[in-house]
């Protein structure tokens, strides 16, 4: 069986518990959305944070609301070269134990991290309805069949079940280049 979904691509960002937000953006500010995302609820902030690691910086990089209760820094892996953090391991979103740190550095004061750099791992995000409709249940793997001139097949997809989360694809930005997506491409669940 199989059925089409649509592919959100994401670039770096970062998610930042309330007492992070209050250090690098001053106590009780609020995170300024300016733009809704593909899952309910979730939005991209006008706040952005310079990464800081071992080799490099990375500047301006985009914060997603709303606060969470860990903050969580999610790049890609050549982010991870060029920060100079080698060993960054390809999780599942919220799973940072054991996970490198970063220096964070806002308007208003920075926070060190001790651990919560991640690459994302590819997931599809799906309604408790649409689970029951194509016969899946939360955690479960699949694969997705890209097509197109750089057509390819994407083992290993973690299907993340809700019932407050919109039917999506998430893959970090280099996955969709890899396969020539753009947002809102359509692509193929192999169940």
């Amino acid at each position: 069986m199989s059925f089409k979904v649509t592919v959100g691509l994401s670039n770096k960002h970062v998610h930042l518990s309330k007492e992070h937000i209050d250090i690098l953006f001053g106590e009780g500010h609020e995170l300024t959305p300016i733009k809704d995302l593909s899952q309910p609820g979730q939005f991209a902030c006008d706040e952005k944070v310079d990464l800081v690691g071992p080799k490099r910086t990375i500047k301006g990089v985009r914060i997603l609301g709303p606060a969470r209760k860990e903050t969580q820094v999610e790049i890609s892996l050549s982010d991870g070269f060029t920060l100079g953090l080698t060993e960054v391991p390809i999780r599942d979103s919220g799973k940072i134990e054991g996970t490198p740190g970063i220096k964070l550095v806002g308007p208003k004061g920075e926070v060190e991290l001790e651990k919560g750099v991640i690459v994302a791992s590819r997931h599809i995000h799906m309604h408790t309805t649409d689970a029951e409709k194509y016969g899946l249940k939360d955690k479960d793997i699949v694969s997705v069949k890209v097509g197109g001139p750089r057509g390819l097949i994407f083992e290993n997809v973690l299907i993340r079940v809700n019932p407050e989360y919109a039917l999506d694809m998430h893959l970090d930005v280099e996955e969709g280049n890899a396969a020539g997506l753009a947002n809102g491409d359509s692509v193929e669940v192999i169940v």
